[in-house]
């Protein structure tokens, strides 16, 4: 006789018929009939009661369409914390344990000492002091934007710390499983909260719009767990893997007591987001320095394009560097900005490059338009075979500076090579197809001008504020940006009011 199969079949209702079908069964067996109905007796008195707190809050995530993964963006850092103790004699435990008791008063997140915090923070402090630097650096131009949208939303203005965790502030960072920009939102996930992605387009990475989807993101969080803690511990390892932690510590709601439940990587979540919360809010009293940034974000605004147009481009008529306009601009995965009817694309630069922009705008569309059409005709109709040549990476190089280099553009270098990112790796070979002569640094010659200059008709220009390369050449007829590169000897793109440009009008 199959006893487990006769336990299912009567296990929830006992006295039925299934019941006396069993007795029946077991009749002529006394001591059988014995054991069976105390097994029986066991199973119907067991309750099968879930914890009702986390049994709710796995209701409400269910209802928010749970199960796209933005859980699996934690670095590595983080996921390798030991909490082991680190000798860090500039700062005392006294000293620290003062600081997070006031810190704690104005925070809702838990901020009270531990001996894995503190260890945290001291491995910080003494292994990661350059980078923090360069992020405390980098946040003056990111918290501002981050502050007026959790503001907005009536969320901790210290959540702004958390991209820090997630993307050490680079808006273009991918993990290996996909996750993507400063709040690292899987695919699905930004979907999900609005964000585009295309071929063209990652709007993950466009520090507006996801900081936007983030806020919304973690008010549901918080609205679900109603505990800034847990919210950060399910942004990172998903709701469904806090609950359980709150199920196995048996009913715990507090982070710290359903830590030890939590995955590896939630772990050292929100001990490394409170020690970077420390450090940035005592930053000089540890010696760190808050340095006016390149960029500051109310210095600059946004235009929405009317037409397709490459950064490259914008780089050309407005003399903005291309590695800043693409800082700006990040979320423009091949550095082209498409135009799609019915959807909202804009650039973003510096203020006073906007005035300029908007009233040259038709000349400018104009330019970048020929430029496509000249784009859009096979490789060999715009190169002799001969011009290619192979250049292989160095230290210190990136496509902006070889682009200039070579005179063409970091979208050809892209197009030319199949490259899908800006990345480029020591010793790596590209191919490129130079626009003009390339001289190697032992010449002594230097390449002549597609124009030359003519003496006769030689005159000066004086350049004024706002001037660029492109809006100079327009003023005289038949000379280009290269011209007058080549006239004066420059190799960028930047100009200094007052400077005196030599330009040949025939």
């Amino acid at each position: 006789m199959n006893i487990g199969f006769c336990l299912g079949q009567t296990k929830d209702s006992l006295g039925s018929p299934k019941t006396k079908v069993l007795d029946s069964l077991i009749d002529g067996n006394e001591n059988l009939s014995k054991i069976i109905k105390a097994q029986i007796d066991s199973v119907s008195a067991l309750s099968f009661l879930d914890n009702d707190h986390a049994a709710t809050i796995d209701e409400k995530w269910l209802e928010e369409l749970y199960g796209n993964d933005l859980y699996d963006s934690i670095s590595k850092s983080i996921s390798e914390l030991t909490f082991e103790e680190v000798d860090y004699p500039e700062l005392s435990t006294e000293t620290l344990k003062a600081r997070l008791k006031d810190l704690n008063t104005k925070t809702p997140f838990n901020v009270e000492y531990n001996p894995g915090l503190e260890s945290v923070i001291k491995s910080y402090l003494k292994n990661r002091r350059e980078s923090l630097q360069r992020l405390i650096s980098l946040s003056a131009y990111y918290f501002p934007l981050f502050e007026q949208e959790l503001d907005s939303h009536d969320i901790p203005l210290e959540i702004k710390y958390l991209a820090i965790v997630e993307s050490a502030l680079k808006p273009r960072a991918k993990s290996r499983v996909g996750a993507t920009g400063l709040w690292q939102f899987m695919y699905n996930t930004g979907k999900m909260y609005g964000l585009d992605v295309s071929s063209y387009v990652d709007e993950r990475s466009d520090p507006i719009k996801s900081t936007k989807a983030a806020t919304k993101y973690l008010s549901k969080l918080y609205e679900i767990f109603g505990d800034w803690d847990l919210a950060l511990a399910a942004y990172n390892s998903g709701p469904g893997n806090v609950t359980k932690a709150i199920r196995r510590s048996g009913g715990y709601q507090n982070y710290w007591n359903i830590r030890h439940n939590l995955p590896r990587e939630t772990a050292g979540y929100l001990p490394a987001f409170l020690a970077t919360m420390y450090i940035f809010e005592y930053a000089e009293e540890h010696g760190f320095t808050k340095a006016k940034p390149e960029f500051v974000y109310k210095e600059t605004d946004t235009i929405r394009v009317k037409q397709m147009i490459t950064l490259d481009q914008v780089s050309e008529v407005t003399g903005v560097d291309i590695e800043e306009l693409q800082f700006l601009n990040p979320s423009y995965k091949l550095d082209i900005i498409p135009y799609i009817k019915d959807e909202n694309y804009t650039l973003r630069l510096p203020r006073n490059v906007i005035g300029p922009f908007v009233n040259n705008e038709d000349q400018i569309y104009a330019y970048a338009k020929a430029e496509f059409d000249k784009r859009e005709k096979p490789l060999p109709q715009f190169f002799e075979a001969e011009s290619k040549t192979i250049y292989r990476v160095r230290s210190g190089d990136f496509l902006g500076k070889i682009a200039r280099k070579y005179g063409v553009r970091v979208s050809q270098i892209k197009q030319w090579n199949g490259l899908r990112s800006n990345n480029i790796s020591i010793g790596q070979r590209l191919t490129i197809y130079p626009s003009k002569p390339y001289i190697t640094s032992s010449s002594t010659n230097k390449p002549s001008s597609s124009v030359k200059l003519n003496p006769s008709n030689l005159t000066y220009y004086t350049v004024k504020e706002g001037d660029s390369l492109w809006s100079i050449s327009q003023k005289f007829s038949g000379v280009s940006v290269q011209n007058i590169k080549d006239w004066n000897d420059i190799s960028g793109n930047h100009l200094k009011p007052g400077m005196k440009l030599k330009i040949s009008k025939g």
